[in-house]
């Protein structure tokens, strides 16, 4: 991966935390967080990893991201000096998921 595409992806991380932070109002109790972000090679699109807790609420906020994504976009276009800004595409991040599961695994193995 070359130094830019980690520099693009470190910086869309913190400016699309930052909009969800201000712009976004999530359900109740319920606390989001962006993970990851991977931009392609081209920089045409990135993935922005979600999580959120608890995870069964999942799908009200991807409603949420889904019905603002466009107003997120413009929002992005106009802050970053930066051509082309990359399309996001909100995705879950289950690693959350998949470290709640070894912990609750390894809590049983500790009780027996």
């Amino acid at each position: 991966m070359s130094q830019r595409i980690k520099r693009v992806n470190s910086l869309l991380k913190e400016e699309v935390a930052k909009l969800l932070l201000k712009e976004i109002d999530f359900p109740r109790e319920v606390l989001v967080t962006v993970s990851k972000v991977t931009c392609s090679p081209n920089l045409i699109e990135a993935k922005v990893y979600i999580s959120c807790l608890p995870q069964e609420r999942w799908r009200e906020v991807s409603r949420v991201l889904k019905k603002n994504i466009w107003s997120l976009q413009k929002k992005l276009d106009k802050m970053l000096k930066m051509r082309p800004v990359p399309k996001i595409i909100f995705v879950q991040d289950k690693e959350i998921e998949k470290a709640a599961r070894v912990e609750e695994l390894l809590e049983r193995i500790k009780e027996e």
